[in-house]
């Protein structure tokens, strides 16, 4: 199936009063191939409706429960579009990630999500993986999806969740009309991405990977990662939790002890 520009959709996540949100417009803005934004927040203020006015942005207000995974959600179903994805307040995208994910959307036969690669930003630096340890894990984790059509199979997409969380959420951009109305669970705080990939991965379709950088992520000390992670290692818990959904305990346990080290990539020294 051919996708336009007019079948998707950047939803902003935005929350309090994130000093990033104007720069993450403006890379959506900033796309070769336009399509619509819209900014979701639980926590409207004269801050989000003022950048929002100034670029011409509807804003929809979720005046339900509210957390990560319902804001998440809400966004998700009150977007709109066929391809949606979910923009962090705090990223920046490249001005192809559109096109490319339009392009790649096109050739999937049944395809459930897309995403690229990414990069890291940490103090108004860019990290790669040439340079970054957790970037280089991630980039072999995701080997099984260079091969052709292997994201369709069951395997190579539980394969590339079975060692860790290996997709960066910001990057994905999801095709609705094959996907469950809910995608994220509230039981989760740092894990509510990977939790979706496990479950999206029992269902037939295909993982569509991008081999590039298309997208930053930012990584800072309000950072809802960075906190969770920081506050207690309450992440351990999650980690474990999702690496029993794929692993006998002796070797969720083995798992759970390593990938716990890799956590200190998200803390700022």
């Amino acid at each position: 199936m051919n996708y336009s520009a007019k079948d998707h959709v950047f939803a902003v996540c935005a929350y309090g009063e994130s000093p990033y949100l104007e720069e993450c417009i403006r890379s959506l803005e900033g796309q070769t191939v336009k399509s619509r934004i819209v900014v979701c927040t639980a926590t409207p203020n004269e801050h989000i409706k003022g950048i929002a006015a100034a670029h011409g942005l509807d804003v929809i207000v979720n005046k339900g429960p509210h957390g990560i995974a319902e804001d998440w959600n809400f966004a998700y179903k009150h977007a709109g579009g066929e391809l949606v994805t979910l923009a962090h307040q705090d990223d920046l995208y490249r001005s192809d990630y559109t096109q490319k994910i339009l392009r790649k959307a096109g050739k999937a036969r049944h395809p459930l999500i897309l995403f690229t690669d990414y990069f890291e930003i940490r103090n108004g630096e860019y990290s790669y993986w040439n340079t970054n340890v957790n970037l280089l894990v991630k980039k072999i984790g995701q080997l099984p999806l260079r091969i052709p059509r292997a994201g369709e199979s069951r395997f190579a997409k539980r394969m590339v969740l079975a060692f860790g969380d290996m997709i960066c959420c910001p990057s994905v951009t999801f095709v609705r009309k094959n996907l469950p109305k809910q995608i994220f669970q509230p039981h989760f705080q740092a894990n509510l991405d990977w939790q979706a990939w496990e479950r999206l991965s029992r269902h037939r379709g295909e993982f569509c990977y991008i081999p590039e950088a298309l997208m930053g992520h930012r990584i800072h000390a309000e950072s809802a990662t960075t906190k969770v992670i920081g506050k207690n290692h309450s992440r351990s818990a999650e980690d474990l939790e999702m690496y029993r959904r794929f692993w006998p305990e002796w070797m969720a346990q083995l798992l759970n002890r390593i990938y716990s080290l890799s956590q200190n990539g998200n803390e700022l020294e």
